[in-house]
């Protein structure tokens, strides 16, 4: 599966788990450390857990295995690294604050 297709269908598993402002932000012309990042926001702490389990379990079936992952103590921005596809789930407070939409090419 290309980083893209990846990306696309890590939002729409995102959207399965009612995550919501999904962005795909490419990032091949501006960086070799990751193709994308997939951004989301999450209503609370126990929905951004949801979301991140459901897509990491949802990959693991289809055989493609997460790298690293942080968060999983405070749930405000759990991040999901798969290399060439960078997820972050955020809370909303945290992702008007980190705002990383600022960069990248946007697809969604």
């Amino acid at each position: 599966m290309t980083s893209k297709k990846l990306s696309e269908k890590i939002a729409n598993l995102i959207y399965d788990k009612k995550g919501f402002d999904v962005k795909i932000i490419e990032l091949i012309d501006i960086t070799s450390v990751s193709d994308y990042f997939v951004i989301c926001t999450a209503d609370s702490d126990t929905q951004v857990k949801a979301i991140a389990d459901y897509v990491e379990k949802s990959l693991k079936d289809l055989d493609i295995k997460i790298w690293h992952k942080e968060g999983y103590k405070a749930f405000n921005w759990v991040l999901l690294d798969y290399v060439d596809v960078v997820i972050h789930i955020f809370l909303t407070d945290a992702r008007q604050y980190y705002n990383l939409e600022n960069s990248g090419e946007m697809l969604q």
